[in-house]
């Protein structure tokens, strides 16, 4: 048994955005009791991640990794039609990677105490992301 569901999330540039109420919600309404939710992004310049959800510092600093890890305007990429942090959001899409997947039971996601899901939007201007929820028995 699955469902399946869309999500749209417009960020407002390079940083993180909290989806946990949002895919928690899904979980609260399915059909199945216990399974997982299988979370993907349909984009190759944004990512997903499941990290602290109680500090915002946290997030801060991965973008700061993420930066040194895949810099903006490296002279080096070959890849730049969309502006000069087109290959490095490519690059960092890959670091976060484009799907996570999520136990839940008794409609509630399993997560740790201080775990959140976050969609990471790696370009330097706003975008809609779409995001595909499915849930599994």
């Amino acid at each position: 048994m699955a469902e399946q569901h869309h999500l749209v999330v417009t960020t407002r540039g390079r940083g993180s955005v909290d989806i946990t109420d949002d895919i928690a919600a899904l979980v609260r309404h399915a059909v199945a009791n216990t399974g997982v939710a299988h979370v993907f992004v349909r984009h190759t310049s944004c990512g997903l991640a499941i990290t602290e959800n109680a500090d915002t510092t946290v997030r801060r600093d991965l973008e700061t990794l993420m930066q040194r890890w895949a810099p903006d305007g490296d002279p080096a990429y070959r890849h730049d039609l969309e502006g000069d942090d087109d290959m490095a959001a490519h690059a960092r899409a890959l670091l976060t990677g484009v799907c996570l997947t999520i136990p839940f039971s008794n409609g509630r996601l399993l997560l740790g105490t201080w775990q959140g899901i976050y969609l990471f939007e790696h370009r330097a201007q706003g975008h809609q992301r779409e995001i595909i929820v499915t849930l599994t028995a």
